[in-house]
């Protein structure tokens, strides 16, 4: 019955994330119309949504506002699907297949693909700054500044970055960890952390805790993520399957092995769960959400 009602939970949040998403992404119809085709056509319909469900999970932890967590849950999404167009690119992954069909780029074209991880980059900016009710000038502040920090050189950019220059090498754990805190783990700690932003002023130990459980389920995902690339097919991923082997980067299937890996997901998983322990019921969603990134294989 628990499961039941997560599934129902997760399912309303992704489709009102969508909603939302619509709702805030400019009409096809508007000059110029390639562009918010294209921007719609790359973040709609497609993606398991996982960075706005930790932000309303977070966001449930604090008593937030469900209309000022959608906010920055979509803010936070179009920052991870800019990041994607980005990714597939020719310069970068070069990927013709995302979420199922084909790559902004391939549908589009090189520059179009180019200007819409611009125009989604700033349209999160845009959202972040403008007004949240009940929520001071003081803490959206720090809601930009968080989401900054994540994106640029400090966080996902920079991941990608030591992701480009490390095809070919073998990374060790320490390394390979600080990169993937970077790529994917900066953007998964952003959503916690700017949903709990929304509600309830927490303790400094709650913070501590909070952070903890971010930074261990983002690295726990992108674990899970180098295993799915290994066992999934295409169609199951919805995008090129293998793809990690094929270009000689490295992951955590490369440098511990299928088993290893997944036993290192486990125990981030444990290390996250313990974190929000204190946290009680209260932790619910987060604790389900952490059981569904580790799910998704095994």
């Amino acid at each position: 019955m628990a499961n039941d009602n997560f599934v129902q939970w997760m399912t309303a949040t992704q489709q009102n994330t969508e909603c939302l998403l619509e709702q805030l992404l400019p009409d096809s119809g508007r000059a110029p119309q390639q562009l918010h085709e294209a921007m719609r056509y790359s973040t709609l319909q497609g993606g398991k949504r996982v960075r706005p469900l930790l932000a309303f999970a977070a966001g449930e932890l604090v008593g937030a506002s469900a209309a000022n967590v959608g906010r920055i849950a979509c803010a936070v999404e179009m920052i991870h699907v800019y990041s994607l167009v980005h990714d597939d690119m020719p310069c970068m992954d070069d990927d013709v297949l995302r979420r199922g069909k084909p790559t902004c780029h391939v549908a589009y074209d090189d520059a179009t693909a180019l200007l819409v991880g611009d125009a989604l980059q700033t349209l999160a900016f845009e959202l972040l700054a403008t007004p949240l009710p009940g929520i001071d000038a003081a803490r959206q502040l720090t809601m930009v500044r968080t989401l900054a920090t994540a994106s640029g050189h400090a966080g996902m950019a920079g991941g990608q970055a030591i992701d480009l220059a490390s095809v070919g090498l073998q990374l060790d754990q320490p390394a390979l960890e600080f990169m993937h805190c970077m790529k994917t783990g900066a953007l998964i700690r952003a959503a916690v952390l700017l949903g709990a932003l929304c509600g309830r002023t927490l303790s400094d130990d709650e913070n501590t805790r909070l952070d903890h459980f971010a930074k261990r389920i983002g690295l726990a995902f992108q674990v899970v993520d180098d295993v799915l690339d290994v066992e999934a097919d295409t169609a199951t991923l919805g995008k090129t399957a293998g793809k990690d082997q094929a270009n000689d980067k490295p992951t955590y299937v490369s440098l511990m092995g299928l088993s290893e890996a997944k036993d290192f997901a486990r125990t981030l998983y444990d290390d996250a769960m313990a974190a929000l322990a204190p946290f009680g019921e209260q932790a619910t969603r987060l604790k389900q959400l952490a059981d569904y990134i580790i799910a998704r294989s095994f």
